[in-house]
C-alpha cells in the first residue's frame, strides 16, 4: 500500500436533521518532486470560426454575427475580454476554413461571401477573406496581445472522388500569396495549421494520410522560404481532425522528421448538442474519464512515430453542432471544460483550443452582447493561476471529486483545481507534500487536536521560520447564481462576475484563508486553491 497510505482517512458526518448534505474529509497528496507533464505558455486557446449568420442546427441559428468575416472587431467588450488574458491564443479555423479563398495575389476565382447551396460541402459555397478584413483582424490581435494560429485551406484545388473522399494535390498558390502578404505586413503569426477535420474518415471530406503528408512537406518548404529572413518562424500544426491511430501514425511517417511541430486533434466527447442527457453526462465522472483513452493513445502515437511533435487539442466544444442550448453557455458546462483542461494537461497536451471565443451556444462570450459566459471566467482563472508544470496528485477522494495540480503561475507554490461533481457531499480537504516524512498520528488527543496536529503534518511549506507561522492561501470558489446549475451568471466566492461599467472584466479576487486549515468545497462547485511556497521541487 505504501507509506503515504498511513495518512489517508475519510469519514462521513451528517448535518443536523433537515439539511440534506454530507461532509466528507479527505487527504490529497501532491507529488511535487518532479513534473509529470508540461503545457505551453499559451495553453488556453479559443477559436474564431467562419460560420455565417445563417448556419443553423436543430431549428436554431445561434451564430449571429460572430464569424471571422462579420464579427464587430471594434466592440470594446471584445477587446477587453481578449486583453484580460494578456496573451490569449486565438485559433482561426473551423469547418468552412477549407472552403475559404484569400483575396490576394494571383487568385483567378471569384471571391464571394459564403452563401447557402444545397448539396455542397457543409451546405455552403466557397467564401472569401479580403485583405482589408485581414488587416483589421491583425490590428485587433496586435492591440490585445493575442497569439494567432491560422488554419489554411487544405482542400483548395482538390477534387471530390466518391462518398466523402477527396484527392489530388493541394493547390498551394493561394495560400502562398496569403502567407507572403502576411509576412510583408509583418503580422505576427505563431503557427499555421493545415486543414480541418480531414483525417481518418473525415467530417464532410477526407484525405489520405499519404497525400496529406506530401502536402505538409510542401507547406513546410513555403514557410521556410517566406520566413527565412524573419526573426521568428511560425510552427506547423496538423491535421486538425479527429484522432485515428493508423491515420495519424501514417501522417507522421510520410511527412517525416521535423515537419509537423504539433499534432492537433478535435474533441466533442459529449455528443450532439441536442442530446437531452448533456447535463447528466457532464456530471458523470466515469463518462468524463472515457476521453482519457484518446489522450493516452495520441501521446503513444507521437512518442513512437513523431517524438519531434507535441500534442494539441485544436478544437473542443463539448457538444457538437454548435453546442447545447441553455447548457454550453451556462455554469454547468465548466465542470466538463475545466475537467478536460486538467486531463489534457496531464497527458502533455501543449495547447487546448475552445470552440469558440464567440459564436454558437458554446462561445466563451455571449454571441449578441459579447459579455462573458461562465466558461470565460473558468478559462481566465486557469490562465492566471495554473502554471506550465503539471504535478501528480493522489489521495482518498472518491471519483466525484476531481483533482488536478500545477505549479502556480508566476509565483512559488502549487495550485489545485478541485471539481466537486457530487450534489450532496461537501468535502473538507487536507493537502500533503509527498516529499516530507510521514509519522504516525498522535493517538491520545481529542478530535479537535487530531485535526490541527494532522494538518501541521499535512501542509508542508518551504522557507525560514516556524512551521506555525501565519501563512495564507488563496481560494477561488465558483458556484452558480441562485444555485441553478444552468445559470449564465457565475459567482466567485459568492459574488456575481459581471462586466464593469466601462465593459472591462471584473477583478478576480481570492479569499485569503489560513493555510493550516482544511479546504472546503461545496456540492456541485469548483475551486482553485493557491498554496504559497508549497514544498514541491518541480516548482522551484
Amino acid at each position: 500500500m505504501g507509506l503515504f497510505c498511513l495518512a489517508l482517512f475519510i469519514f462521513i458526518v451528517s448535518f443536523p436533521p433537515g439539511l440534506a448534505q454530507d461532509v466528507a474529509q479527505s487527504t490529497l497528496i501532491v507529488h511535487g518532486s518532479k513534473a509529470i507533464a508540461e503545457t505551453d505558455d499559451n495553453f488556453i486557446c479559443a477559436t474564431l470560426d467562419w460560420w455565417p449568420h445563417d448556419k443553423c442546427n436543430y431549428n436554431q441559428c445561434p451564430w449571429g454575427y460572430s464569424s471571422v468575416i462579420n464579427l464587430n472587431l471594434s466592440d470594446p467588450v471584445l477587446g477587453k475580454a481578449i486583453q484580460a488574458f494578456k496573451s490569449l491564443r486565438i485559433r482561426i479555423g473551423g469547418s468552412l476554413q477549407d472552403r475559404v479563398l484569400y483575396d490576394v495575389g494571383k487568385l483567378r476565382l471569384p471571391c464571394h461571401p459564403f452563401r447557402k447551396i444545397e448539396g455542397s460541402l457543409f451546405g455552403f459555397s466557397k467564401g472569401c477573406l479580403h485583405m482589408k478584413r485581414w488587416d483589421e483582424l491583425n490590428k485587433l490581435f496586435s492591440k490585445t496581445g493575442a497569439v494567432v494560429t491560422f488554419g489554411l485551406n487544405a482542400l483548395n484545388g482538390r477534387q471530390w472522388i466518391k462518398d466523402n473522399i477527396w484527392g489530388g494535390d493541394w493547390n498551394f498558390s493561394n495560400a502562398y500569396d496569403f502567407i507572403k502578404y502576411t509576412v510583408a505586413r509583418r503580422y505576427s503569426i505563431d503557427s499555421w495549421e493545415f486543414g480541418n477535420e480531414l483525417s481518418g474518415s473525415g467530417i464532410g471530406a477526407s484525405l489520405s494520410a499519404e497525400q496529406y503528408g506530401k502536402d505538409l512537406i510542401v507547406l513546410k518548404k513555403i514557410i521556410d522560404e517566406l520566413y527565412k529572413s524573419s526573426h521568428s518562424k511560425p510552427s506547423l500544426v496538423a491535421p486538425g481532425g479527429f484522432y485515428d491511430r493508423e491515420w495519424y501514425a501514417k501522417l507522421l511517417q510520410v511527412s517525416g522528421s521535423g515537419v509537423i511541430n504539433a499534432m492537433s486533434h478535435h474533441i466533442y466527447n459529449l455528443g450532439a448538442g441536442v442530446d437531452p442527457h448533456l447535463v447528466s453526462k457532464i456530471l458523470d465522472p466515469s463518462y468524463l474519464s472515457q476521453i482519457s483513452d484518446t489522450f493516452i493513445n495520441l501521446e503513444e502515437t507521437i512518442k513512437k512515430h513523431g517524438p519531434w511533435a507535441s500534442a494539441w487539442v485544436g478544437e473542443s466544444g463539448g457538444a457538437y453542432n454548435s453546442g447545447g442550448r441553455h447548457i454550453s453557455n451556462t455554469f454547468v458546462n465548466s465542470f466538463w471544460y475545466l475537467d478536460q483542461l486538467g486531463m489534457a494537461s496531464k497527458y502533455d497536451t501543449k495547447v487546448y483550443c475552445r470552440q469558440s471565443l464567440v459564436g454558437g451556444n458554446y462561445g466563451l462570450l455571449n454571441t449578441a452582447t459579447l459579455a462573458p459566459n461562465p466558461d470565460y471566467y473558468s478559462a481566465l482563472l486557469w490562465h492566471r493561476l495554473m502554471g506550465k508544470r503539471v504535478v501528480a496528485v493522489s489521495g482518498d477522494a472518491p471519483p466525484s471529486l476531481r483533482c488536478y495540480a500545477h505549479c502556480s503561475k508566476g509565483k512559488a507554490g502549487v495550485t489545485l483545481l478541485l471539481i466537486n461533481l457530487s450534489n450532496e457531499t461537501k468535502f473538507m480537504i487536507g493537502t500533503q507534500s509527498s516529499v516530507q516524512n510521514l509519522h504516525a498520528e498522535e493517538q491520545s488527543v481529542d478530535g479537535g487536536s487530531i485535526l490541527i496536529h494532522g494538518l501541521k503534518k499535512t501542509v508542508s511549506f518551504v522557507g525560514q521560520g516556524s512551521s506555525d507561522a501565519l501563512l495564507f492561501r488563496e481560494e477561488y470558489h465558483l458556484t452558480p447564481q441562485g444555485g441553478h446549475l444552468q445559470s449564465q451568471t457565475m459567482l466567485l466566492n459568492g459574488s456575481p462576475l459581471e462586466l464593469m461599467r466601462d465593459g472591462g472584466i471584473p477583478p478576480l479576487e481570492p479569499n485569503l484563508v489560513r493555510a493550516d486549515s482544511l479546504v472546503p468545497i461545496s456540492p456541485l462547485s469548483i475551486a482553485f486553491i493557491v498554496f504559497p511556497n508549497f514544498d514541491a521541487q518541480a516548482c522551484a
